[in-house]
């Protein structure tokens, strides 16, 4: 396993990535004031090797007053794999839902795109300023809508999760995703610490997103296979879904 950081694995990924990685980033650059955020021992640029492909992952993180860490991934498997996985964990003391979003695309094709405001409360749903907004957006416009996993009662109703079904439709995708990045960085940067009260169930809410998300099997196995079970799960604890 390789750890030497090369040049930056954006120009090599799939352009609806790309695209996806340099709107996160612009908005995080927009609305945040972003701080350095120390990123585990090794686990910033990692190489190593998945059925005799050579896989790369690379992890730029920020942390800012509202969250506690924002993360995106980038990664490839040989010509075959392409992924974006990007995570805004808020502070406990705001009151803010989980920003997520992933793209997995392979030989020039995204079989799966999602992207989700997943609400950090005990009811499970959205504060009403962010129904409101996310209420205008045309979510319904997609031909191939995907099933959500088993775990994923942790998003919300206004999860998008598709097989995008031509180049317009990948635009499309990146546009709400965009509206669903500035709503939420527009919102956070607006908001008051949350109480006391509050804050023990953003905890909770947060523990048990973390805990769902750990469970996804497909990431899981990958790392498994590549770097081994010790590994895997160190990765997914400290890096991908570490707790608050």
């Amino acid at each position: 396993m390789s750890n030497i950081h090369k040049v930056s694995l954006r120009e090599e990924l799939h352009p609806m990535i790309r695209e996806l990685a340099n709107i996160i980033e612009n908005a995080w650059e927009t609305h945040l004031d972003l701080q350095h955020y120390q990123i585990p021992t090794d686990l910033g640029y990692i190489e190593g090797k998945l059925e005799g492909e050579k896989l790369t992952i690379e992890n730029l993180c920020y942390q800012t007053p509202q969250f506690r860490k924002l993360h995106l991934e980038l990664a490839k498997v040989g010509q075959n794999l392409d992924i974006l996985h990007c995570v805004m964990f808020p502070r406990v003391d705001y009151a803010l839902p989980m920003f997520g979003t992933d793209i997995v695309g392979g030989r020039g094709q995204v079989s799966a795109a999602i992207a989700d405001l997943s609400p950090l409360n005990a009811t499970r749903v959205l504060p009403e300023s962010y129904r409101q907004e996310l209420g205008q957006l045309n979510l319904k416009q997609f031909s191939q809508p995907r099933d959500l996993p088993e775990w994923g009662n942790i998003f919300s109703e206004f999860c998008l999760f598709i097989r995008p079904g031509d180049e317009a439709e990948e635009s499309k995708f990146l546009a709400i995703v965009k509206s669903f990045l500035d709503v939420h960085c527009q919102r956070a940067i607006a908001l008051s610490p949350a109480s006391e009260k509050e804050q023990a169930e953003i905890y909770e809410a947060q523990l048990y997103y973390c805990n769902q998300q750990r469970q996804n099997d497909k990431t899981r196995r990958v790392l498994e296979k590549a770097f081994g079970d010790a590994w895997a799960e160190t990765y997914m604890q400290n890096m991908l879904f570490n707790n608050p």
